[in-house]
This record gives structure tokens, C-alpha cells and sequence, in this order.
């Protein structure tokens, strides 16, 4: 009888823990936000924009109706108040459903606002949401508005937030110009002192009131169309610079975050006649104090294959593929000289140097701090080694060019 009890009354104190899911939350309850927009407006107030999936219109594609209508994968709502937890609040009021940012991958940030206020505010206001995820990627919209980016259809990618996404992890991986950056990122090298901060810039190129219609998914060539745009350097948080081209790439290198680019090579007086494909590459940077003066080292090593050639090369002769090798690190050294030069410029260390100098002369680095982005970073010593060598030359190693050549003699 008495263990009868005590099992009677262990059943009873489970039923407590096995109760109903109190904090379930409905599918048909929430309005799923895949990007989030952020612009300042005239009167300083936080405009935010948000990209709702339409999960029927995702599922089965641009559905017609009895009318013969159509419904686009994503509706757009926007709201404005003096922060972004105010934002929104006042954007329920034209929702039907509870907004849920669990499943945010994607923060757009206007160009306006990164100028005047920086991302300090806005990047405490999302960490500070349990919900939000700070693995989200953040980016700047280049010379365009938040909304703008966040409005625009794509064609490819149904979910516009997926296409930019897609776009830096393949960019980052094939063309080295630019980098996924997550908020966590930004919010680390925020931290850091003396640190800058990088993130890519996206751009609208094209007719904005054309990106958002549907018309726009309907022609082979859009006439409006989403793509990354530069690399956006931030100086306390505030954009102060934008990168392109050689000087973006040399950054890249440094951060140790190419994955693979391209380089061209010069041969025989032709320009850029050899294209030199990066397979693996490392970047290595040392630091120290010598009198009272930081010293940077940069070690960069590649290894690559040979993706296109313009003229004819014997590629067979060991003493040719020597003077390639050469000629690609020259090239490589060349991209990350202007890379330091440029961030000496903005007095702004986006390259790290000055972690680098902390994490192996802390006591050091700490007399330097204070002055390190206008004093010694803009005129730090830096010596750069690069190793390249090429792998593989193709599925041929004759040129196909040494054919045509001999054939016409």
C-alpha cells in the first residue's frame, strides 16, 4: 500500500513537467522576417524595412490566380520610430501576424546611417533581442537606401535575402573582392581597440520602383538587379571609405579570408596574358616593438593552377614557370602594399595589425594604444614575403596558341 502511494505520487509530480507547450507558437501566427533593413530618415528617426516570406508563394513558385494574377514570394512591410525596438512595435499595427526574427539571416544597413551614426547603436539593439541571431550576415547598402535592397525581387533566388547571401559566399570564394561578415564579427572587431571594421556593400543597380515589380522577374535581362558592391571600411563604427578592386582584394589577403581569386600576369609586353587561378592560399602576420616603434611582417604563400593563356608559352620549361611564379608574386605584393597604404590613408587599422601587436607585446602595445590609429599605424614599417607556385597548367601543358603559331610558319 505504501509504495502504491509513493508511485501514486511520483505520477502526479511528473504531470507537472509534462504539461502543455505554454510558449508554442503557431505557424499561421507568425510572419517569418528573412531580411531587416535599416535606414535613418531626415528627422533622425530609425526607418526599418522587412522582408516577409510568403510560404505558399516559396513552396510552389509565382502561383497564379483566378485571375490570372500573381503573388510575389515576399511582401514588404516598414515602420519608423525612435529606435528599433519602437520600429518594431509600430509596424504590428499593419501586420496580421507576430513578427518572428529567429530565421533572419540577413541586416542591411543604409549608407546615411552608417555615416552620420555608425552601427554601435543599432548592433546593441539586435544583440539585446533573444530572438535575433548575431550569426547573421550584415551588410551596407552602396550608394542606395536599405529599403531599397531589401525590396528588390530577384529573379534566381525567390527570396531576394538568399540572393545576397549566395552572392558573398560565391563572390568571397571565386573573386576575393568581398566577404560574408556576420554581426558577431562587426561586434568583435568593434570591441577590439584600435580595431577597424570591414563589411561588403550591396547595391541596387538599375530603376528602384522597377526592382520591386513583378515584371522584373519576367525579362531575361532584368532591368534592375542586386550585386556586391565594394568593401565598406568603418572607423568607430562609423563608414568612412569604400574599397574596390585592388585595394579590396589586398585586404582580403591580409584578413586571411581569400578563398580564391584570380590573377593576371603580364608576359612578352602583352597586358594581363596569363590568368593565374588561386587554389590554396595563407597569410601570416607577425608583430613586434623594436625601440619603441611597431614592426609588422606579412607572410603570404599561394599555391595555384594555370587558367588562361594569351599568348604562347612553353609552360614544359622549368625556367619559364620560375619567371611565372615570380611575375605572380610581385602581383600578389603589389595588391597588399596598396591594401596598407590605403588603410594607412583612413588612418584606420582594418588590417589587425595592432591585435597582432597586442597578442604578442601586450605590456608594449598598451603605451601605444591611445595613438596607434593616427600615430603608429598610419606609419608602421611592414615587410612583405609572398610564395607562389603553380600546380597544375590544365588539361594541356602545349599551348594550344604553340600549335596555331607553328602551323602558320
Amino acid at each position: 500500500m505504501k509504495r502504491r502511494a509513493i508511485f501514486l505520487l511520483l505520477i502526479a509530480t511528473m504531470t507537472l513537467f509534462l504539461t502543455s507547450c505554454w510558449s508554442k507558437k503557431e505557424l499561421t501566427d507568425l510572419a517569418i522576417v528573412a531580411a531587416l533593413g535599416i535606414d535613418k530618415t531626415k528627422d533622425g528617426r530609425y526607418h526599418i524595412t522587412l522582408q516577409i516570406i510568403n510560404p505558399g508563394n516559396v513552396a510552389g513558385g509565382m502561383q497564379g490566380g483566378g485571375g490570372g494574377t500573381q503573388s510575389p514570394p515576399i511582401t514588404i512591410y516598414s515602420a519608423s520610430g525612435d529606435n528599433l525596438v519602437e520600429a518594431s512595435r509600430r509596424a504590428s499595427g499593419r501586420i496580421s501576424r507576430r513578427l518572428y526574427y529567429a530565421h533572419t539571416n540577413l541586416v542591411v544597413v543604409g549608407e546615411k546611417l552608417a555615416k552620420e551614426e555608425g552601427l554601435n547603436t543599432l548592433i546593441d539593439g539586435l544583440d539585446r533581442d533573444p530572438e535575433f541571431r548575431n550569426t547573421s550576415t550584415i551588410v551596407i547598402a552602396n550608394h542606395s537606401s536599405a529599403a531599397d535592397i531589401v525590396k528588390t525581387l530577384t529573379p534566381v533566388d525567390k527570396i531576394p535575402a538568399n540572393k545576397i547571401l549566395k552572392t558573398l559566399e560565391f563572390t568571397q570564394r571565386k573573386w576575393g573582392e568581398n566577404l560574408k561578415t556576420s554581426l558577431q564579427e562587426v561586434m568583435k572587431s568593434l570591441e577590439s581597440s584600435g580595431r577597424g571594421t570591414v563589411v561588403s556593400g550591396f547595391r541596387l543597380v538599375g530603376n528602384p520602383q522597377e526592382a520591386q515589380k513583378l515584371d522584373n522577374l519576367q525579362e531575361s535581362a532584368p532591368e534592375a538587379t542586386l550585386q556586391a558592391s565594394g568593401i565598406a571600411v568603418l572607423k568607430e563604427g562609423k563608414l568612412v571609405d569604400w574599397l574596390y578592386g585592388k585595394p579590396a582584394l589586398g585586404t582580403v589577403w591580409l584578413l586571411d579570408k581569400v578563398q580564391g581569386t584570380d590573377v593576371d600576369i603580364d608576359w612578352e609586353g602583352k597586358k594581363q596574358a596569363i590568368a593565374y587561378q588561386t587554389v590554396r592560399q595563407k597569410t601570416i602576420v607577425t608583430g613586434q616593438v623594436k625601440n619603441g616603434q611597431p614592426h609588422i611582417s606579412v607572410h603570404t604563400r599561394v599555391e595555384g593552377d594555370i587558367g588562361d593563356m594569351e599568348v604562347p608559352v612553353d609552360i614544359t620549361n622549368p625556367e619559364i614557370i620560375t619567371k611565372m611564379e615570380q611575375s605572380v608574386r610581385q602581383k600578389i605584393k603589389k595588391d597588399l602594399k596598396m591594401a596598407i597604404r590605403r588603410a594607412q590613408k583612413n588612418r584606420t587599422d582594418i588590417l589587425g595589425f595592432g591585435e597582432v601587436i597586442h597578442r604578442t607585446r601586450p605590456n608594449q602595445f598598451k603605451k601605444l594604444e591611445s595613438e596607434w590609429n593616427d600615430v603608429y599605424f598610419s606609419k608602421i614599417d611592414v615587410d612583405i614575403t609572398v610564395e607562389a607556385y603553380i600546380r597544375r597548367a590544365g588539361l594541356r601543358n602545349k599551348s594550344f596558341l604553340s600549335g596555331v603559331k607553328e602551323n602558320q610558319k
